[in-house]
C-alpha cells in the first residue's frame, strides 16, 4: 500500500490553488495505481493527527506531495517573507512525524516539492524562506511552472532522473543547512538544492514536480519504481 499524504481536498481559502494540487494529486494515484500500488490518499490538514500516523505505519512506502510553505517555526525562520501565506503547522507536524517514521521502520518515502523541504526540516535543517531570483524557479501568472533541467550529483539517483529532459519546477524556497544524514543528489544551475537522498534510509526527495500531467508517466514513474527497488521485501497490492 501507497500512503499519498497531501493537505487538503477543499482550500475555501484559495480555490485556485486547490485546483492546481489536484491536477497534480490526480496523476500520482493514476501512476501509481498503473504500477499496482494501492493508494490510498490523506488530506492530513483535515484529520486527526493520529489518522496519518496510523496510514504511514502501514504503508509500504509514503509519498509525501506538494502544497504551502512550511511553517517556519518548525526551522526558526522569520515569520513574514515574500511570498509567505497561508500555513498548515497541524499538518506540518504530521507530516515531520511521519518522516521519523518512515526512517525509524526503513520504510521508503518519496517527497515532491513541499515534500523535499518537509524532509529536510525534520531532519533538523532549515530553508531559504524566498529565494533571491525566485523566477528561475517559479514562473508568474496562472502556470506557475518553469521548465529547467537539473544536474544530477548522486549516482544513485541516476538511473531514476533523466537529466537530459526538463523537469518542472514551481518553488520559492529551497534547502538552506542541509537535514542530518541528507545528501544533495541534484542541482539547478543556480546552485539550489534540487534533490536529496537519505546517506542509510530508502529515502528521496525531489523539489521539482515529477507528477505533472505531462512527465508523470516517465518521471514519477521511475521515481515510484525506485520505492520498490530500495525495499525488494515490498510487493504492491
Amino acid at each position: 500500500m501507497l500512503a499519498m499524504l497531501h493537505l487538503r481536498t477543499r482550500r475555501p481559502h484559495d480555490p485556485t490553488f486547490q485546483v492546481a494540487l489536484d491536477a497534480l494529486n490526480a496523476p500520482t494515484i493514476r501512476v501509481a495505481e498503473h504500477l499496482g500500488w494501492d493508494v490510498v490518499p490523506v488530506a492530513s490538514a483535515e484529520v486527526d493527527p493520529t489518522v496519518t500516523a496510523d496510514l504511514v505505519d502501514r504503508a509500504d512506502a509514503v509519498v509525501l506531495m506538494g502544497g504551502e510553505d512550511v511553517d517556519p517555526a518548525f526551522y526558526g525562520g522569520p515569520s513574514t517573507y515574500p511570498g509567505s501565506g497561508h500555513h498548515e503547522p497541524d499538518a506540518d507536524r504530521a507530516h515531520i512525524d511521519a518522516v521519523h517514521r518512515c526512517l525509524e521502520a526503513g520504510t521508503p518515502l518519496l517527497g515532491i516539492c513541499r515534500g523535499l523541504q518537509v524532509l529536510n526540516v525534520a531532519l533538523g535543517g532549515s530553508l531559504v524562506p524566498h529565494l533571491t531570483s525566485p523566477q528561475l524557479h517559479r514562473a508568474a501568472g496562472d502556470d506557475h511552472f518553469v521548465r529547467t533541467r537539473v544536474t544530477v550529483t548522486h549516482q544513485g539517483l541516476g538511473a531514476s532522473v533523466d537529466a537530459s529532459q526538463d523537469v518542472r519546477c514551481a518553488h520559492h524556497q529551497a534547502v538552506d543547512r542541509l537535514g542530518d544524514g541528507l545528501v544533495v543528489a541534484a542541482r539547478a544551475a543556480d546552485g539550489v538544492i534540487e534533490a536529496l537522498v537519505h546517506e542509510t534510509a530508502p529515502i528521496t526527495a525531489v523539489q521539482w514536480h515529477p507528477e505533472h500531467a505531462e512527465t508523470a508517466d516517465g518521471q514519477l514513474g521511475a521515481l515510484l519504481r525506485r520505492l520498490t527497488e530500495q525495499a525488494p521485501v515490498v510487493r504492491p497490492a
